[in-house]
């Protein structure tokens, strides 16, 4: 059984930074000793452009990546030349984009929208996301497009599994198991069986670590348990036709080392409905419709995973409900013409467990329309733009606040409650592409512009500068510029892309605020600042089994307002890799550098963190080797960090006093680690 209409796109790979196997199509043919051909794909996918769009990056979920293979949605994103991750525990990361991070980066599980629901960022949308349950995942780099939401300012990131319609009757499994030091242990297992009419998906992916310990040998408080089940039914009557009705379920826990409390409770709930048609008439390509409801209910607390201090700060219970939809047509009036056109919504509810009841505390609503353009201008270059507008309505429900310090505080009057703004927020880019004659090679160079609204996490929890609520926030205005360019030769293929924007209203967090004469806190702040950088990737293969792959990437940032470093920019970083692939295995190695950053602006930052002072540069390596055992088993493993350093990310969150762990000042990266991937397709 095989899908006959994939609906999504090829895509070319143009760079690994790692490892494996690739060619121009992301994998190579291998022959075993039995003389049968056999495909033995890259262990490593960290970077790939798609023959469509010299702007997207592409990961094949389904392949063992090193680190060890990714847990969350995050460990997925940092594999990408251009995304950190601030690190809380072994599972929960952020991710962070060219520096910016939060509702900045948009991220979609099948175009559906998911929120979080603690105020504190123990559960970003990443937390919920299990990578084998989706075929790829797909990054748009800057605001290059308007089809994904409002916002979106760094970039989006696509989570997506595919609609098709069987070729014959049948049933197919992909399964895997992970394992690896600190007890991990992975096991996922995706069944499709149907007909031509009719297909059904059944999934079920289980993550599990205990705490892990740094280079040093100081254990840290990490462990997690982690579980997920989804379906999805689908009708398709043709090749041009799907109807998907999908659900999910999840459960899970995990402790945290740069957190005062632990997520004990991280249940997620998740419905959509997807309707495809294309080709249906000489104008109307395809329109598309889908329609979602994610639900977050998350507990944090500070004795279930831990030992309470001397005072327990007992138990929190919040959830965020995310209504979702989009309808889209893609047009084609005249050879060479695209037109994308649409219609978008999502309603999102916060609410709080106090005393036996659930309390709302915010509502944010926003309905946008869009339309992109791709006009062909010459064979080789086209023009793509697009234009957006969104409604954007928040409500604060809140009666009373928090006022003061953890210890000395108390609630008092919302100087807004009931207060319900509106905001009209445009949005648009415009690009050129030309693919160049001279050399194989395709350029591109566009301008964007977009406003993004306060998100709930800058909206709700934290005081502003001048009231003990943040109600009134201004949007951030963002314009950007991005270039860059796609060669590939033969053995050698190289890209590069760089950007440099200005923003206004930029939405900072600060901490150690003094909030009146007897307290400091966290507060939201508005300034004007401005960023450039970019990320840049080289592969070549010689010597008929030898591959080398390197990338690099570097972000700089200014607050213009304070005239300071912008908090919580990654310093500079680069990966070398050296592959030997020969027949059915392969062997390779990896070094990954990370700079020194001495650009920093303690106590600011995000919703994710804030800087804590400089850090020093690291150097880490890693080795994995990957063998296809029979047709249908692969086998992978690797040791990351093999020799034992101990360190830690610039982008972080502060260690913090829990009982029986070493405090640490940043939370420390796992120290040497063993791990084992077996696959098993048929």
């Amino acid at each position: 059984m095989k899908p006959k209409s994939i609906v999504r796109n090829s895509h070319l790979f143009i760079s690994l930074t790692l490892a494996g196997f690739s060619t121009a199509s992301g994998a190579v043919t291998a022959v075993p000793t039995d003389g049968t051909l056999q495909s033995l794909e890259p262990i490593i996918v960290t970077a790939s452009a798609s023959t469509e769009s010299p702007l997207e990056t592409i990961i094949d979920t389904s392949n063992a990546a090193q680190p060890i293979p990714a847990q969350d949605g995050a460990d997925m994103l940092k594999l990408v030349p251009g995304f950190s991750v601030s690190r809380k525990g072994g599972s929960g990361g952020e991710p962070i984009l060219r520096g910016q991070s939060g509702s900045r980066i948009g991220i979609l599980l099948n175009g559906e929208t998911l929120f979080g629901g603690c105020p504190y960022r123990m559960d970003p949308p990443t937390a919920y996301i299990f990578p084998n349950a989706f075929d790829q995942v797909r990054i748009l780099k800057g605001p290059q497009t308007v089809i994904y939401g409002p916002g979106n300012s760094a970039g989006v990131v696509l989570f997506e599994t595919s609609s098709y319609q069987l070729e014959s009757t049948g049933t197919s499994v992909d399964a895997s198991a992970t394992y690896g030091s600190y007890q991990r242990n992975d096991q996922d297992i995706e069944i499709t069986t149907g007909t031509p009419d009719v297909y059904l998906k059944l999934g079920y992916n289980h993550t599990q670590s205990d705490d892990y310990e740094d280079g040093d040998g100081n254990k840290v408080h990490s462990n997690y348990d982690r579980w997920n089940t989804h379906a999805a039914i689908g009708w398709t009557p043709d090749s041009d036709t799907v109807l998907e009705l999908s659900g999910g379920l999840s459960e899970g826990e995990a402790a945290y080392a740069g957190k005062s409390m632990d997520a004990t409770q991280l249940d997620y709930q998740n419905l959509g409905l997807f309707f495809q048609k294309k080709n249906v008439s000489d104008l109307v390509s395809k329109i598309e419709a889908r329609f979602a409801y994610n639900y977050a209910d998350h507990v944090m607390d500070d004795f279930r995973l831990r030992t309470p201090g001397m005072m327990s700060m007992g138990e929190a219970e919040v959830d965020h409900q995310v209504w979702s939809g989009k309808f889209l047509t893609e047009l084609k009036p005249a050879d060479g013409t695209l037109v994308t056109a649409g219609v978008d919504f999502r309603d999102s509810r916060h609410r709080n467990y106090d005393s036996g009841s659930w309390v709302t505390d915010g509502e944010i609503n926003d309905i946008g329309i869009f339309t992109e353009l791709s006009q062909d201008l010459t064979p080789n270059s086209r023009l793509i733009a697009g234009a957006r507008a969104d409604r954007w309505n928040a409500e604060d429900k809140r009666e009373t606040i928090w006022s003061g310090s953890m210890m000395m505080g108390s609630y008092v009057d919302n100087p807004t409650a009931g207060e319900d703004r509106m905001e009209v927020m445009p949005s648009g880019f415009i690009r050129y592409e030309q693919d160049l004659t001279a050399i194989p090679a395709k350029a591109y160079i566009g301008v964007g512009y977009t406003e993004r609204a306060p998100d709930y996490w800058e909206l709700f929890p934290n005081p502003s500068t001048n009231s003990i609520s943040s109600f009134d926030t201004d949007p951030e205005k963002t314009v950007q510029l991005d270039a860059g360019l796609n060669y590939q030769d033969g053995p050698l293929t190289a890209w590069t892309s760089g950007f440099i924007n200005r923003v206004d209203d930029y939405i900072l967090y600060q901490s150690n605020y003094p909030i009146d004469s007897m307290s400091t806190g966290t507060v939201t702040r508005n300034v004007d600042a401005w960023s450039w950088g970019g990320e840049a990737g080289v592969s070549y293969e010689f010597l008929k089994y030898w591959k080398a792959d390197t990338s690099i990437s570097y972000v700089w940032g200014k607050n213009r307002t304070d005239d300071r470093a912008l908090a919580q920019q990654p310093p500079l970083e680069g990966k070398i890799g050296l592959t030997y692939a020969r027949d059915n295995w392969s062997v390779g190695g990896l070094m990954r550098l990370v700079s020194a950053q001495n650009r920093y602006a303690e106590d600011q930052g995000t919703i994710v963190g804030q800087d804590l002072g400089a850090t020093g540069g690291f150097g880490v390596f890693s080795l994995n080797a990957d063998w296809r055992v029979t047709k249908n088993t692969t086998l992978a493993a690797g040791v990351d960090n093999l020799f034992d350093k101990t360190y830690a990310e610039h982008v972080n969150t502060a260690g913090t006093d829990v009982v029986g762990y070493t405090t640490t000042t940043r939370v420390n990266e796992p120290g040497r680690v063993f791990w084992m991937k077996l696959s098993l397709k048929f």
